[in-house]
């Protein structure tokens, strides 16, 4: 839930002001070379997002058809190792492009 927490707050934070400026002014008003890294956060985050949000579902999913089991599979260790895997993933869908 904190990553979830936090790829949506980078979203807050990062990407909506851009986006809230490029909305009033009808067109892109920073520096040039900064829209393909804002672009590049508005995918990383947003997919971050998506990601965290199928992986509480898996987690959910894996608690509820194996309750007895769950705490010998899901260990702190593997729930690291799936954040970091989603933090990846997306980061890789986005900056690779630029």
């Amino acid at each position: 839930l904190v990553s979830l927490f936090m790829s949506d707050l980078m979203v807050g934070l990062v990407v909506m002001p851009p986006a809230m400026l490029n909305q009033l002014y009808g067109r892109w008003v920073l520096r040039g070379d900064f829209c393909s890294l804002w672009y590049s956060f508005d995918v990383m985050c947003c997919s971050a997002s998506i990601l965290n949000l199928c992986i509480i579902s898996l987690d959910r999913y894996l608690l509820i058809i194996s309750p007895l089991k769950y705490k010998l599979r899901m260990t702190s260790c593997r729930a690291l190792w799936l954040i970091l895997a989603t933090w990846t993933l997306a980061a890789l869908a986005s900056f690779l492009p630029i």
